[in-house]
């Protein structure tokens, strides 16, 4: 692990559909407004910069798509400042698929760094199992919306 690794936040899944399956739910907005964010301005693709969107909370981010390995692994930087996302598609027995993801990059002291990089940690958690949830049942659980409702104060 590189020093401008750490802290990393990383958060991994076992989802139980083929890895072809897994990737295209998370280069595909159409699929991935399902269990992530509510607007992407089109697919992931390699040297792509894509907006998207989390309506419901009025916040947006760019994507600078940085690397795209079909079924195995995308690379992408996001947020103001820019941190590195690294998502690896493991293929696993019986057409199941490990998703582990890394974000590193943080900016600010060592305790700005540790705070950004375990509250990453919980939002990439909720959003593998809203992934998985989708992928594998058809479930919309509302997991990233429902993080943050309104009325309940900011930690």
């Amino acid at each position: 692990m590189d020093i401008h690794e750490k802290p990393t936040a990383e958060a991994g899944m076992l989802i139980r559909r083929p890895v072809a399956e897994v990737f295209e739910a998370f280069v595909d907005p159409a699929i991935t407004t399902k269990f992530w964010f509510t607007h992407g301005s089109g697919r992931l693709d390699s040297g792509e910069q894509i907006h998207w969107e989390w309506r419901m909370y009025g916040v947006s981010t760019t994507v600078d798509v940085c690397e795209i390995v079909p079924n195995e692994k995308i690379v992408m930087q996001w947020s103001d400042p820019p941190t590195t996302v690294v998502w690896t598609f493991t293929e696993m027995p019986g057409e199941t698929t490990f998703l582990e993801v890394r974000n590193f990059g943080f900016a600010g002291d060592g305790d700005g760094q540790v705070k950004e990089a375990v509250g990453s940690t919980g939002g990439f958690t909720l959003v593998l199992a809203g992934a998985k949830a989708w992928l594998e049942q058809g479930l919309t659980l509302g997991l990233i919306g429902d993080r943050h409702p309104k009325g309940v104060p900011a930690n």
